[in-house]
């Protein structure tokens, strides 16, 4: 097998340099392309052949939410890419942004872990493969107010429920989710609906609850993760 081609993205020139050299000397890494802008991310994309992006979320022209704008943009015009973001703190709204459209090929990490290189190159490679990870950190700041009680909300769910909720975190739309499981469109929307009244989700809009849910089932160690791909 391959190893893996990684176009990193970071506007801190030691940063970027000293990930870059770990990342290279590991055998499971065959290249690593820099870059320290938004633009520089997009042109390197158009020139080389990337397995997964390994990004930070604040970069220049603005550095706001480069990161973001770039996974959101490369679910369209690179549907196979994996981009692993990187956060110097724990940004709900940016880890929600994140997994809007399907947690799948998603992984977001907090910058103090760069330091260990099997931690990086394992989500790497997770997320190359279609994989999600989220950082444990990230996950327990999202999710303390549902994991405080001993029972998981997640174990409330139906065997089949579990099933629907796992192929909604691999980021697939309720028709893909209907062929999947040889089921009609009705009985996927009345498993969803179940889904979020047993996870207490019954108040936000559509797509945040989604959102949570998918959420609740990474906390969860949901297909293996943090750190395994998603099921579907």
């Amino acid at each position: 097998m391959n190893g893996l081609r990684v176009l990193l993205a970071e506007d801190s020139a030691l940063l970027r340099k000293g990930l870059a050299r770990l990342l290279i000397e590991h055998e499971r890494v065959d290249e690593v392309i820099e870059c320290a802008d938004l633009p520089g991310l997009y042109d390197a994309l158009n020139r080389e052949h990337i397995d997964v992006v390994l990004s930070d979320i604040r970069m220049p022209p603005t550095n706001v939410d480069e990161g973001i704008q770039a996974a959101e943009a490369l679910r369209a015009s690179h549907p196979g890419l994996g981009v692993v973001l990187l956060s110097q703190y724990i940004d709900a709204e940016h880890a929600l942004a994140l997994v809007a459209g399907g947690s799948g090929g998603r992984g977001y990490l907090l910058k103090e872990r760069v330091a260990d290189v099997e931690q990086v190159v394992g989500a790497l490679t997770v997320v190359a493969a279609g994989g999600s990870v989220i950082d444990a950190d990230v996950v327990d700041v999202l999710m303390a107010a549902r994991l405080r009680s001993a029972e998981s909300p997640i174990s409330r769910l139906s065997a089949r429920e579990r099933e629907v909720l796992a192929l909604i975190a691999s980021g697939a739309s309720n028709t893909a989710i209907a062929d999947t499981l040889c089921v009609t469109g009705r009985a996927v929307e009345k498993h969803i609906n179940s889904i979020f009244a047993k996870l207490d989700l019954t108040s936000a809009d559509g797509t945040d609850r989604r959102v949570a849910a998918v959420l609740m089932y990474l906390a969860d160690g949901g297909a293996d993760t943090l750190g395994s791909p998603a099921s579907g």
